[in-house]
């Protein structure tokens, strides 16, 4: 693995990092439909993951990707309760767009 990383450099892993980063914040901040956002986060947060897996493999240290790891597990609780939600949204609604949840204000 040490190879790939010299052959790829760490420079390129960092540019995909910050691309996909910026591709699930411009999701995020301009899309109505709740699960587009929430597929926005899940980009947002893969990114970060592949951050720490490449920072991990150069240093040598398998923590990162021990991160990694309880982060891919906490981020599939949040899409699991996250489409609960949805769901339950729109059986009450009808919709999922995002601006008409401020109907559920009590």
């Amino acid at each position: 693995m040490d190879n790939i990383l010299n052959q790829i450099g760490i420079e390129n892993y960092i540019f995909l990092s910050i691309l996909l980063f910026c591709i699930g914040v411009f999701g995020v901040l301009y899309r109505r439909n709740a699960i587009i956002v929430f597929m926005s986060i899940e980009i947002m947060l893969n990114a970060v993951n592949l951050l720490f897996v490449a920072f991990s493999t150069y240093h040598q240290d398998p923590k990162g990707q021990v991160f990694v790891f309880f982060s891919m597990t906490v981020a599939a609780a949040e899409v699991a309760v996250g489409l609960a939600i949805l769901v339950s949204v729109f059986r009450n609604i009808g919709s999922v767009d995002i601006s008409n949840l401020k109907n559920l204000k009590g």
